[in-house]
């Protein structure tokens, strides 16, 4: 009974916790941009001007004035809100453990090169980019965690011994994916599941489509793609041998049906569709404030706001059409 008692009041507590941050969510998404916001900035005439509709609406911090400085200072907010809420930040390991295998592939190009690039190294992440670089420069992989030695080890000696970067990239890529994967389904959280099938399919899906135009066989598809529930790796390979069409085809009675049409447009058009299916997992997150879903779902509304933005920026900046540009934006999520 005591058990039963202490799990009760546990859980209740979590439950306070989480109310009083999907409180505080809530507030923060009334100044989500909205549709008409993005029509006003698809008016501007310029970035410069569509920078200043930005920094009106209280984006940027001060001294903030490029588009990447803008975007960066976005970012940064959301995740120094989130760290002001919740007190065990290892629930958004999902978001950010990609960052740590970004910054294992920087330190091994950095010892390969032997010489410091500047910029490299992402900040937020789950491991101390310092220890990454300590353990690749000293090659002493036991100062990584446990699932990240093995792969750590494979690609500094793949990538000191032979300098194919592409196979170096491609082994840290595959298990990014499966930690990203891992940490999703682990959460045991419906939205963070959803988010890791779709975000690991994707891969699967442009690595197949990239590896049927550039020639390569089934041994660099399994070295590349990472297990999901959604598809079937080795007929994924399988139709893979066969062409392009084949894929169109094995995927066509998968649930990623309805994508088909978007891939044989283009690869961005693809990733537009898979953003837009994200937002329509998030939206119903709104109404569920005992759980960390809405702060999920804050997270991954913000992070697709912030990428519509960049992409029209970028447009207006090279003069591109805005019939174009809309073609690339995403759904909103308010």
């Amino acid at each position: 009974m005591i058990g039963l008692k202490e799990k009760t009041d546990k859980k209740e507590l979590t439950d306070k916790l989480y109310i009083y941050a999907v409180a505080r969510i809530r507030s923060k998404e009334l100044a989500l941009l909205s549709k008409a916001d993005i029509e006003q900035l698809m008016n501007c005439k310029s970035e410069k001007e569509a920078l200043r509709f930005l920094l009106d609406k209280g984006w940027g911090r001060e001294g903030t004035e490029t588009a990447d400085e803008i975007l960066a200072a976005e970012r940064k907010k959301t995740w120094e809100l989130l760290r002001e809420m919740v007190d065990d930040m290892s629930v958004f390991n999902v978001f950010l453990c990609g960052n740590d295998f970004h910054n294992l592939k920087a330190a091994i190009k950095q010892a390969y090169k032997g010489t410091e690039i500047p910029n490299m190294f992402y900040s937020d992440c789950t491991v101390d980019p310092e220890i990454i670089k300590k353990a690749i420069s000293e090659q002493d992989f036991s100062l990584l965690p446990d699932y990240m030695r093995e792969v750590a080890k494979e690609a500094y000696e793949i990538q000191l011994h032979t300098g194919d970067s592409q196979l170096c990239d491609v082994i840290i890529d595959k298990a990014a994916l499966e930690k990203i994967y891992h940490e999703g389904k682990n959460t045991k959280n419906e939205l963070l599941e959803q988010y890791v099938e779709l975000k690991v399919a994707q891969a699967d899906i442009n690595i197949a489509i990239r590896s049927v135009k550039t020639g390569k066989d089934k041994e660099f598809l399994r070295r590349a793609l990472a297990g999901c529930e959604s598809l079937d790796i080795e007929k994924l390979i399988d139709s893979a041998s066969l062409g392009i069409e084949a894929i169109y085809e094995y995927l066509s009675h998968t649930v990623y049906s309805d994508a088909v049409s978007a891939l044989k447009q283009s690869f961005q058009a693809f990733e537009r569709w898979c953003d837009n299916r994200i937002i329509e997992y998030i939206k119903p997150q709104k109404y569920n404030p005992f759980t960390l879903s809405p702060l999920a779902a804050y997270l991954l509304a913000r992070e697709n706001e912030i990428k519509t933005v960049r992409i029209l920026l970028s447009g207006k900046r090279n003069d591109i059409a805005d019939n174009v540009i809309r073609e690339r934006l995403r759904d909103m999520y308010v």
